[in-house]
C-alpha cells in the first residue's frame, strides 16, 4: 500500500527527465519538486491514522492497460485538434479576405494570433493544473475551446475573428502545458517511453494535417467548413475528455479521497497532504511568468538552445505560406493537392517516431555506464541527428523549386526535414528539462514563449520573402540559418558540464 509521499511524485519527475520532450511535462517536474518537500513533511508521521494513504484501487498507474492507452490516445488526439486548428487556417485566407474584406496580410493573423495564444497559455494554465488537477483543465478547456471556436467559423467581421482566434489559442494551450504530465502519471519508467512518444508526436503533427485537411474542405465547399470540421472534432473530443480520461494527478487524487471520508464518515480529521499546502495563485501564475524570462536574459545555454528550436518552428509555419508559393505559383497545383504536399514533413516525423525504440536502448546503455545517472548531455545525441537532418532537407528543397524540377523534389526534401525537426525538439526539450531540473517548468515555458513568437512572426513576412528571393534563395536562407544552429548539440554535449557549473539556473 502507498502512502500520499512524494515517491509517486518522484517516479513522475524522473519519468519526465528521462523519456519526455514535451513542454506540457516539464510543467509538472516543478510541480513535483516544489510539492515533494510538502509531502515529505505530511508523511514523516506513518502512524497518523488519519492521513489519506494511496491505495491500488486510486493509483493511475494501477489502471487496466486497455483504459491507460484509451486516455493516452484521448489525449494526444486532442493535443493535435489544439494545433490542427492553428494550420487549418492557412488555406481559409483567400475566402476570408474575400468575404470580410480585408487584405491577405491581414489574415495571415489568424495564424500567428493563434500561435500566440498556445504560447502564452502555459504560463496560466500550469499553476491551475497544480491546484486543481489535470481534468478539470482539459474539459473546462475544451468546452470554451469548443464554444468559442462558433465565432471564427460564422465571423460578422474580421476583428471578431482575430479576437476569437487568439482566445481559442489561449485555451487550447492546455494540452501544450499539463497533458504530457497524465501521460506520465499513467505509465511507470520502464512502459513510459512509447505512450509519451506517441503523445510527443500529436502536436507535431497537427500543423502538417491542417493544411491538408484543410486544403480538400476548400477546394470543394466553402472556407467556413474549415471552421465547422474542427467543431464537429473538437465536439467528439470533449466526449472522449469526459467518458475516458480519468483524473491522474496523485495530489488532488488524495485531496478528493480524504474529501469523501470526512463526508461519509463524519470524521473532519481526515486530511491529504495538498490539504495542509499554503496556496497562492497570483504568486504561482507570477513566478510562472518572469522566471522564464530570468532565464533567456541571463543563461546563453537556454537561449540558443530556444532560439535554435524556435528557428524551426518558425520554418515550419512559414511554410504554410510558402508551400502555396512553390507549389500553386511554380507547378500549377490546386488547393488540395498544395495540402497533400505537407505530407512530406509528417511522413518524416513519423519516421523519426518509429527509431524510438533505438534511442531507448541507447539512453538505457548510456544510463548504465554511469551507473544509473548519466549526464543531461547525453540526450543532445538525438538532436545531434536532427541537426544535420533538418538542414540538409531544406537544402534538398531549395535547389529542387526550380520550375523545370520535377514536384516531387522539393517533397522529398521535407521528409529529412520533418525528421530532424523530431530529433531536435526530442533533444532540446529533454536536456532542458534534465539540466534545468529545479526550474524545468519555467525552462520549458521560456523554450514555448521564444517559439511561438517565432512561428508567429515568420509567416507574416514568408511571401515577401520568396517572391523577392525566389523560392530558391528564400529556401536556401533557412537552409544557411539551421546550418549556422547546427553546432549547437555538438558543441553542449563537449562543454555542456561546464557550463552548467558556471550557470545560475542549471543543476551542476
Amino acid at each position: 500500500m502507498a502512502r500520499a509521499s512524494p515517491t509517486p511524485m518522484s517516479a513522475n519527475s524522473e519519468t519526465i527527465t528521462l523519456n519526455d520532450p514535451k513542454q506540457d511535462v516539464e510543467k509538472n517536474v516543478n510541480d513535483a519538486a516544489s510539492q515533494a518537500p510538502a509531502l515529505t513533511k505530511e508523511t514523516e508521521s506513518p502512524s497518523d491514522p488519519h492521513l489519506v494513504q494511496l491505495e491500488p484501487a486510486d493509483d493511475p498507474k494501477c489502471l487496466s492497460l486497455w483504459h491507460k492507452w484509451l486516455a493516452v490516445l484521448a489525449i494526444s488526439s486532442s493535443s493535435l485538434c489544439a494545433t490542427f486548428a492553428s494550420s487549418a487556417a492557412s488555406f481559409t485566407e483567400a475566402g476570408l479576405a474575400r468575404d470580410l474584406h480585408t487584405t491577405h496580410e491581414v489574415t495571415i493573423l489568424s495564424i500567428s494570433l493563434y500561435v500566440l495564444g498556445l504560447g502564452i497559455g502555459p504560463m496560466f494554465v500550469g499553476p491551475l493544473s497544480e491546484l486543481y488537477g489535470r481534468n478539470i483543465i482539459y474539459r473546462t478547456s475544451y468546452v470554451l475551446f469548443f464554444a468559442l471556436t462558433w465565432p471564427t467559423a460564422f465571423p460578422p467581421n474580421i476583428a471578431t475573428f482575430l479576437v476569437f482566434r487568439f482566445i481559442t489559442g489561449l485555451c487550447g494551450s492546455a494540452f501544450l502545458s499539463v497533458a504530457g504530465g497524465s501521460v506520465s502519471d499513467l505509465f511507470d519508467n520502464t512502459h513510459v517511453a512509447t505512450p509519451m512518444a506517441v503523445y510527443t508526436i500529436s502536436p507535431f503533427i497537427g500543423p502538417v494535417v491542417g493544411p491538408l485537411i484543410s486544403g480538400f474542405i476548400v477546394q470543394n465547399t466553402d472556407w467556413r467548413w474549415s471552421y465547422r470540421v474542427l467543431l464537429i472534432w473538437q465536439f467528439v473530443q470533449i466526449i472522449l475528455l469526459f467518458t475516458c480520461v480519468p483524473e491522474t494527478y496523485v495530489p488532488v487524487i488524495l485531496k478528493k479521497k480524504a474529501r469523501k471520508l470526512r463526508k461519509t464518515t463524519g470524521d473532519e480529521k481526515y486530511y491529504a497532504p495538498l490539504d495542509h499546502q499554503e496556496h497562492s495563485l497570483f504568486r504561482m501564475v507570477l513566478i510562472s511568468i518572469y522566471t522564464p524570462f530570468q532565464l533567456l536574459l541571463f543563461d546563453r545555454m537556454a537561449l540558443a538552445l530556444d532560439v535554435w528550436s524556435a528557428l524551426l518552428l518558425g520554418i515550419l509555419y512559414l511554410a504554410f505560406q510558402a508551400f502555396p508559393i512553390i507549389f500553386e505559383e511554380l507547378h500549377g497545383f490546386n488547393v488540395q493537392s498544395t495540402g497533400l504536399s505537407f505530407l512530406g514533413i509528417g511522413l518524416g516525423m513519423v519516421a523519426a517516431l518509429c527509431t524510438q525504440p533505438y534511442w531507448n536502448g541507447l539512453f538505457r546503455r548510456k544510463a548504465a555506464e554511469h551507473n544509473g545517472h548519466p549526464p543531461p548531455e547525453v540526450r543532445l545525441i538525438i538532436g545531434q541527428v536532427g541537426g544535420i537532418l533538418a538542414p540538409i532537407g531544406l537544402f534538398i528543397m531549395a535547389f529542387t523549386t526550380y520550375k523545370q524540377v520535377h514536384w516531387i523534389g522539393p517533397i522529398i526534401g521535407s521528409i529529412p526535414f520533418g525528421s530532424g525537426v523530431y530529433f531536435i525538439y526530442t533533444g532540446v526539450f529533454t536536456y532542458l528539462v534534465t539540466a534545468y531540473r529545479p526550474i524545468a517548468a519555467s525552462a520549458m515555458a521560456a523554450n514555448s514563449a521564444m517559439r511561438s513568437t517565432f512561428a508567429a512572426i515568420f509567416p507574416l513576412f514568408a511571401a515577401q520573402m520568396y517572391h523577392r528571393l525566389g523560392t530558391v534563395g528564400a529556401t536556401a536562407l533557412l537552409a544557411g540559418l539551421t546550418t549556422l544552429m547546427a553546432p549547437l548539440p555538438f558543441i553542449f554535449y563537449r562543454i555542456g558540464a561546464r557550463l552548467r557549473a558556471t550557470s545560475r539556473f542549471a543543476v551542476a
